[in-house]
């Protein structure tokens, strides 16, 4: 009997660090974790690479570029978002960093993101999205890997 495997829904996120800060956004009107900061971020479409993913959706979100050469992935998250969203719960999350890019950051998507602010990585906001907080933690640690959510799992 065959067993039975994950199908992971894989995501791409860009920290953007600047004067020894870092970019997030509030989201808003999207149905999951509104009011709440994270950072530009999306799926990975189909025939997509990670980095191609974090690359549009910076331009779409954020309206800026950024070479693939001036990121690099930062931290690797497996995780599990809960048992309501079913097979979909069960995430790969890709962070990558960047300090350097083209343009200004300014909100694209005002249906989806209400606030874009620059952070100290020691004093984020008392709402940002738990896993994404996680990560970044991570990153300043130099922690390449970690879990989230699995505690979750029933």
């Amino acid at each position: 009997m065959a067993k039975e495997r994950h199908r992971e829904v894989p995501a791409s996120y860009l920290v953007l660090i600047k004067d020894g800060k870092i970019l997030l956004a509030r989201r808003f009107n999207t149905g999951y974790m509104d009011g709440n900061y994270s950072l530009p971020a999306g799926h990975v479409d189909k025939g997509e690479t990670f980095a191609q993913c974090m690359i549009r959706e910076v331009k779409e979100e954020i309206g800026i570029n950024v070479k693939p050469e001036d990121s690099k992935t930062a931290h690797l998250m497996h995780r599990f978002s809960g048992a309501e969203w079913g097979d979909e719960g069960y995430r790969i999350d890709v962070f990558f960093t960047a300090d350097k890019w083209q343009g200004n950051p300014e909100i694209k998507e005002p249906d989806k993101c209400d606030e874009l602010s620059w952070f100290e990585l020691g004093n984020l906001p008392q709402n940002i999205i738990p896993y994404v907080r996680q990560a970044l933690e991570c990153i300043n640690k130099k922690i390449f890997y970690s879990e989230f959510g699995w505690e979750n799992l029933k």
